[in-house]
């Protein structure tokens, strides 16, 4: 697949996925929108039901005052007449009907009221008073309630434990059930004089300390007036807070939302996997069509070669020469020799895969194997020029393992030492004891890796790039089959290595392996 169409997949899809998480949070903002003003609504509702309930009761509890006959001190008027109707020779018409005790009561506290130039009245009662109009017997207990519900003080016209009650009936009623605070802030004294349910004393509701001690009551946006007369004025207000508002608004809208980034999380990582195993399969199918190529190219040679020494065992001229039939036939031998080999590279590594293949240990003389492959690499090095030196150093050289395995892992690395050393090669193999094993460093001072390479030297089929060298051959699966033998060998392999400055290859074998045959995978 062309890398830029995957990459216009990816840009897709994670607009997608990027449309839909943004499309779902507006639709869980709205949502908590929506829940913000019902529960606004329903705050308001509450509160207004509230503020009806306490005038009522403050109106009904003023009237048995009255009825029973108090004092007009009780309801802070001072120079109310007596019952007599003495009024300081004021007259004051009051129309058809029978007067009884508490409105002769009223009437006297109206005519008080008319006399101080009718302050706190509203503009009717002054103009009827004006004209000498009367008032019926009922007006009579209006007016005066309507005076009495602005000018006396709110705290005293209301029960602060029945407020309690009353508001938490209606928060229940309007299903608002989230914690809360309440006051009811007095006009006149320009302070909180109740809060939940309490009376505050007077050196808490000064005005100089108020927004210091209650700064979210009186900045909520929840309030209601209290005992508000006809010409819009009124005694104080009902304030309310609610301090885990918030919470309440997100309760039932948290789980779709953790819902929805926990999905569009899960999406993207299995988007991401998917991108990633793209991208590893396109590394790999590149990497086996350059097994291919290079197999290929590996098989031609050799086969064109025993072509054409068979062609010329033949021919008449070369087989009656028994001396050149032999030299035809050994080359023979020999390339079919290289091309077996190289089969069977990829069958072990099939088996390998498979986990088919078996470890058969033995005793290995790490120091036997060494000195035997660093003569067959010699004879490779010196006609360049180069140098293979071995370095044994270990004092005890003998580990369980696969004689046949940890030969070929010798041999290979020394085969890469030699065939990645552009000029002549100086290859260095050393043995050192470490604790419960032996390690073996591979040194060369060849063209070395790159980072990116080493990261990938071990994958099969991977072969470090050679710029415009092209004689390095192979398949590509020398390292991948090293790593694998270690591995089984409960061992170790790690490369060190810089460009232009060779590499070092440090593998450890363990001295034992605690059983008698391991499975290769």
């Amino acid at each position: 697949m062309n890398k830029q169409i995957i990459w216009l997949i990816i840009g897709v899809m994670s607009l997608a996925v990027i449309g839909v998480v943004a499309l779902q949070t507006d639709l869980t903002l709205t949502a908590i929108r929506a829940n913000e003003d019902a529960f606004d609504k329903n705050v308001q509702n509450a509160l207004s039901v509230v503020a009806t309930r306490i005038e009522a009761a403050s109106r009904t509890d003023d009237l048995l005052v009255i009825a029973n006959g108090y004092s007009a001190e009780y309801l802070n008027v001072e120079g109310v007449v007596g019952a007599d109707g003495d009024n300081g020779g004021m007259s004051i018409p009051i129309g058809s009907a029978k007067v009884s005790a508490s409105d002769n009561y009223n009437n006297q506290l109206l005519a008080q009221l008319l006399a101080n130039t009718g302050t706190g009245l509203c503009e009717e009662c002054r103009r009827r008073h004006k004209l000498g109009l009367g008032f019926e017997e009922g007006e009579v207990q209006n007016i005066t309630y309507d005076y009495q519900s602005v000018h006396n003080p709110i705290e005293e016209r209301i029960d602060a434990q029945r407020l309690a009650q009353i508001l938490a009936q209606e928060l229940e009623n309007n299903a608002i059930k989230t914690p809360y605070e309440f006051g009811v802030f007095s006009i006149e004294r320009e302070a909180f004089v109740i809060r939940d349910g309490q009376y505050l004393s007077g050196d808490v509701t000064t005005v100089s300390n108020q927004n210091t001690v209650f700064p979210d009551l009186d900045a909520t946006p929840y309030s209601v007036t209290l005992f508000e007369n006809k010409e819009g004025q009124f005694a104080g207000k009902l304030k309310i807070f609610f301090p885990e508002k918030s919470s309440v608004l997100w309760s039932t809208l948290l789980p779709s939302f953790i819902g929805t980034f926990l999905f569009a999380t899960l999406i993207l990582a299995c988007f991401g996997y998917t991108v990633w195993v793209i991208f590893q399969q396109k590394r790999l199918s590149e990497m086996k069509t350059d097994f291919i190529n290079n197999m290929t190219h590996e098989f031609k040679t050799p086969i064109a070669t025993i072509s054409l020494a068979a062609d010329s065992i033949s021919n008449p001229k070369i087989s009656g020469e028994i001396s050149k039939v032999l030299r035809f036939a050994n080359i023979i031998k020999q390339e079919n020799k290289r091309m077996n080999s190289q089969v069977e590279k990829v069958l072990q590594m099939a088996q390998i895969d498979r986990g088919e293949s078996q470890l058969r240990l033995t005793d290995v003389d790490l120091h036997d194997v060494i000195s035997r492959a660093v003569e067959n690499i010699g004879l490779q090095v010196e006609p360049r020029q180069g140098t293979a030196t071995a370095v044994l150093n270990a004092e005890n050289p003998i580990v369980d393992g696969d004689l046949t395995h940890i030969s070929n892992v010798i041999n290979n690395l020394l085969d890469n030492a030699n065939k990645y050393s552009p000029e002549a090669p100086d290859i260095v193999i050393t043995t050192t004891d470490r604790k419960d094993g032996v390690e073996i460093s591979v040194l060369d001072h060849g063209m070395g890796m790159s980072k990116e390479a080493r990261k990938h030297i071990f994958d099969k089929f991977y072969r470090v790039h050679t710029g415009d060298l092209h004689d390095v051959k192979g398949f590509g699966l020398g390292l991948s089959y090293v790593k694998a033998i270690v591995d089984a060998h409960k061992g170790t392999v790690e490369v060190k290595s810089d460009l232009g400055k060779g590499s070092e290859f440090i593998l450890f074998f363990p001295r034992r392996q605690g059983v008698e045959q391991t499975m290769l995978s």
